[in-house]
């Protein structure tokens, strides 16, 4: 029987590394997204991904959970994040994930809704900016997918501790949505809601456009805590709870 109910995650981060946060993902799927009219996914569902090959264990385990939520009614979709953008459609039919293009715009229950991973939000990191406009090329993701696998890892390994060092380095404002990019993008989009994730920052906010206050919704991470953004026909809600 369906909820009436949308649910959204963002930024599991999931890897054999922290099975907590799998086990809690797999019980929220269980428990909350079960018999949900539709589950997205707006990025980074993995720490890393190096391609539809990538060989741990709990990919293989999240594929066979998705697929199971979606043959029981119960629509995946997977937007792609900047840790798992090289995810291709060999993996998502083995989830039975549908992929879908960032920035969308859904109609959730009447209300026209713009969703995004959350990166390209964060135009005040220059550095990051010019990096994603490099590497999200087709041509050079098509290249990376073409190396040895055993090349993409430790790539992969070198890219993580290169954006980990970088982090430090930077200001937590740096790193967050620009209000005024969130604005554009609202209004560029014709919408007054925003779904996103990517900053790790848990939240409702108001932002005015055009006369109009509009809202963003932030999905929570999944590292030392969970949570989603759920809504239904009466507006949307945000849980957040410790692992």
């Amino acid at each position: 029987m369906k909820t009436g109910r949308t649910y959204f995650v963002a930024d599991l981060h999931l890897t054999d590394e922290r099975p907590a946060a799998t086990g809690r993902f797999f019980r929220f799927l269980e428990n909350e997204a079960a018999g949900a009219d539709a589950l997205y996914i707006l990025g980074d569902l993995f720490e890393a991904w190096i391609g539809d090959d990538h060989d741990e264990a709990v990919a293989h385990e999240t594929a066979q959970r998705l697929r199971r939520l979606a043959a029981a009614g119960t629509p995946v979709y997977f937007m792609h994040g900047n840790r798992d953008f090289m995810l291709a459609g060999r993996y998502a039919a083995q989830a039975g994930m549908q992929l879908i293009t960032d920035p969308l715009v859904v109609d959730l229950y009447g209300t026209p809704t713009l969703l995004m991973h959350g990166d390209t939000l964060c135009v005040d990191d220059l550095a990051y900016q010019r990096f994603r406009r490099r590497v999200r090329r087709p041509l050079v993701v098509g290249l990376l997918r073409a190396l040895p696998f055993a090349l993409r890892k430790r790539l992969a390994r070198r890219a993580r501790d290169g954006s980990e060092s970088a982090k430090s380095g930077k200001t937590a404002e740096i790193m967050d949505a620009s209000a005024a990019e969130v604005e554009r993008a609202l209004r560029a989009h014709g919408v007054c809601r925003l779904i996103h994730g990517h900053t790790h920052r848990p939240a409702r906010h108001i932002h005015p456009v055009d006369g109009r206050a509009c809202e963003r919704w932030v999905a929570p991470d999944w590292y030392a805590r969970w949570g989603y953004v759920v809504c239904d026909a009466q507006g949307c809600a945000l849980e957040v709870g410790p692992l």
